[in-house]
């Protein structure tokens, strides 16, 4: 490990130190654990992954003919929606909200599934749709075939050999740690920010797809693993061979653009996310939200250079680990990672602007990820989101929707001297002033 820290809080209430060590709930980074339990059962001849699911549980979507496989499952390319079971289960067991769903039982979970057959929208292996359900299913595969419940599976086969001994699906272990976080759910409303201590959402079914809690040093150990061709210190808990699958793309989507960037070819592998060209090298990786806490894990094989981080709110920019490789790469950051560019851009073109003697006045405002044009004034009442006309916003132009149909140019300029304008419409305007 070459360096490690807690930065924050990991209970604000009574001011504890968020640590290297601090359990986190870790979400859908889960899904490349369950990934490699179905593949260490098939490198045992226990399970072929081209299997039909119906072959291991009752599973009634898809066709005999055209039969939806473990492979579907495990690239999420099952044609399959997400059919909303991880939502309805942190809502419930996080106390944020109630869907009003019967999923307390496999039973539930099943027919909850198999009365879906209207919702499947592509033949198997044709499309990617991220089905959070799908590693569930992976779970009662995991149970039936290993004769074990999955989160003992898992810690038998996988946390245990590679040391990851406080890592835990179970609430009994971990209110007992000493070390662990206080979720947070974070809103905002109306402008106002509120950060309210939540609870990790325990739940069977979210196990296998989102569940895990680990801290950044314990999952150090499982990046090792991966980057060393399955093999931590004395263990092996995978073939290279079978590890590589894992891997490589096995359906092309644009998921991973949506979170950290365009990196060449993009896909899907089991259980990882996968961009060929990262600054020249192939890069995996994955992220994770319970909705309270969340992960994200990337690294690059050839190099042998990974990065774990974790929190207790329920997103952080998984673009970060990016930066935080691309450092240990030798390179700037603020250069060759486009999200810290357009942040930059973002902040530098929020504040106040006024026209010739401040007749109109305007204020540009950051809202998550999008710039908003706002004007309390009567004549020009508005709040309207600003859309890029490219990803990057290289030429500094947006458009905004004034009405339906009626797409609106607005530019921003930045002389020499770094004074920002604003266009739109008949009007130029001057930034006067940063926002508060």
């Amino acid at each position: 490990v070459i360096y490690a820290r807690g930065f924050g809080a990991r209970n604000v209430k009574e001011n504890l130190p968020a640590t290297p060590n601090t359990l986190f709930g870790i979400g859908s980074c889960t899904k490349s654990f369950t990934a490699l339990a179905i593949m260490q059962l098939a490198e045992k001849g226990k399970l072929d992954i081209h299997d039909p699911v119906s072959k291991y549980v009752p599973f009634k979507l898809g066709s005999r003919e055209d039969p939806i496989t473990i492979h579907h499952l495990l690239t999420h390319s099952s044609g399959i929606p997400d059919l909303g079971v991880a939502e309805v289960l942190i809502s419930r067991m996080a106390g944020i909200d109630e869907k009003w769903v019967p999923l307390a039982s496999l039973e539930d979970f099943l027919l909850h599934i198999n009365g879906a057959s209207k919702e499947v929208a592509a033949e198997p292996g044709k499309r990617f749709f991220y089905f959070n359900s799908g590693n569930t299913l992976l779970s009662e595969i995991i149970e039936r075939v290993a004769e074990t419940p999955y989160e003992e599976y898992v810690r038998e086969n996988i946390l245990k050999p590679l040391k990851m001994e406080r890592s835990t699906f179970l609430k009994e272990e971990f209110e007992k740690d000493p070390d662990v976080m206080t979720p947070y759910l974070v809103e905002t409303k109306n402008g106002t920010v509120t950060v309210t201590p939540s609870r990790h959402p325990f739940h069977k079914f979210i196990y296998a797809p989102g569940g895990l809690l680990s801290s950044v040093m314990e999952l150090s150990n499982y990046l090792a693993a991966n980057m060393n061709n399955g093999t931590f210190e004395e263990a092996k808990i995978l073939s290279s061979s079978l590890l590589q699958e894992m891997q490589r793309i096995h359906i092309e989507t644009d998921m991973f653009r949506s979170y950290y960037g365009s990196y060449g070819r993009e896909g899907y592998g089991y259980g990882w996310a996968i961009a060929e060209d990262f600054l020249g090298y192939k890069l995996v990786a994955h992220g994770g939200s319970t909705g309270v806490s969340s992960a994200n894990l990337a690294f690059i094989p050839e190099l042998r250079i990974g990065v774990a981080e974790a929190s207790n709110i329920g997103r952080i920019p998984p673009p970060i680990v990016l930066g935080i490789l691309a450092f240990f790469m030798g390179k700037d950051p603020e250069k060759e990672i486009p999200f810290f560019q357009i942040e930059k851009k973002l902040n530098m073109l929020t504040g106040v602007y006024e026209s010739y003697k401040g007749i109109v006045k305007l204020s540009v405002v950051k809202k998550g990820a999008m710039l908003y044009l706002e004007s309390k004034e009567k004549l020009m009442e508005m709040s309207l989101p600003l859309i890029p006309e490219n990803d990057q916003i290289e030429n500094l132009k947006f458009y905004a929707i004034l009405a339906p149909g009626e797409k609106t140019p607005v530019e921003f300029t930045i002389d020499s001297s770094g004074k920002i304008d604003l266009y739109i419409e008949r009007h130029r305007l001057h930034k006067v002033k940063n926002l508060p």
